[in-house]
């Protein structure tokens, strides 16, 4: 039985004349929490397009869970078991939190497209949907329409939104992005809450972050994924530290100064 979550065999994506990924290969392993970190431009919000089938791929195969699941569409990667969030907060802010996050659960649970069905009668969505709000602490916020949610907890909103159906596989894109200090040990303990048992795939600049969460962590430069190993590793690596780590992380640190 394969130990992969998610495998990328020989990946490109060019749009035009312009390589964007140049040649992936990456083996995520199943209930591991692996990070992928690079420089500004180095192509990894695309590389999640393609594994979420934002973007067609080029050439190259996504498998998840040994199935190739390369060009089919998001709703199908989604129905398969992987689940993504974005770089910029993707709510509904006129409905609830609670009918955000229940919208979420309402396929994985068979409710699939009907007319003559009141969705009030959906007692075990209503009943997931609930149980997801007190995971990601927004409970006491459930009748609040999402658009009013500080930034903070529409992030947390959004991370409810991602595991609402179930999903094996959560990919969360700069979750943390814009936040104090104490939102994001708030929201690493949250993540770290809701992908107990799962893989996690999160792709962030904050290097507190990524060293707090992840068991293994790949760096993409220019397209292509120049290491894969343990923080420990990683953070000794000359030619991270040479390509982005080093840089970073004094970044990171001033940064954090002024959040």
């Amino acid at each position: 039985m394969s130990t992969s979550a998610l495998r990328l065999v020989g990946l490109h994506k060019s749009f035009g004349n312009t390589p964007i990924i140049r040649g992936v290969d990456l083996d995520i392993r199943t209930g591991e929490r692996h990070a992928i970190i690079g420089p500004n431009g180095a192509g990894k919000s695309t590389l999640f397009h393609l594994i979420s089938g934002r973007f067609p791929v080029t050439s190259g195969e996504v498998r998840l869970k040994d199935e190739n699941i390369t060009g089919l569409a998001p709703f199908m990667i989604n129905r398969r078991g992987l689940s993504r969030s974005f770089q910029v907060t993707n709510i509904f802010p006129r409905l609830s939190v609670f009918e955000n996050v229940r919208c979420g659960v309402l396929w994985s649970l068979g409710y699939k497209y009907s007319f003559w069905h009141s969705i009030g009668r959906a007692r075990d969505a209503s009943e997931r949907a609930e149980s997801i709000l007190e995971q990601i602490n927004l409970a006491s916020r459930r009748d609040v329409p999402a658009g009013v949610l500080s930034y903070a907890e529409q992030r947390a909103l959004e991370i409810g939104i991602t595991i609402a159906s179930g999903p094996d596989v959560i990919m969360l894109d700069e979750p943390t992005a814009g936040m104090s200090r104490s939102e994001t040990e708030h929201a690493v303990a949250l993540i770290r809450k809701v992908t107990e048992g799962k893989t996690l795939v999160i792709v962030e600049h904050d290097m507190g972050v990524v060293f707090d969460l992840a068991d293994r962590i790949s760096v993409l430069v220019y397209g292509e994924i120049i290491a894969t190993d343990t923080p420990q590793r990683i953070r000794a690596n000359a030619a991270v530290q040479e390509a982005y780590l080093g840089t970073a992380t004094q970044e990171g640190h001033q940064e954090g100064e002024h959040a």
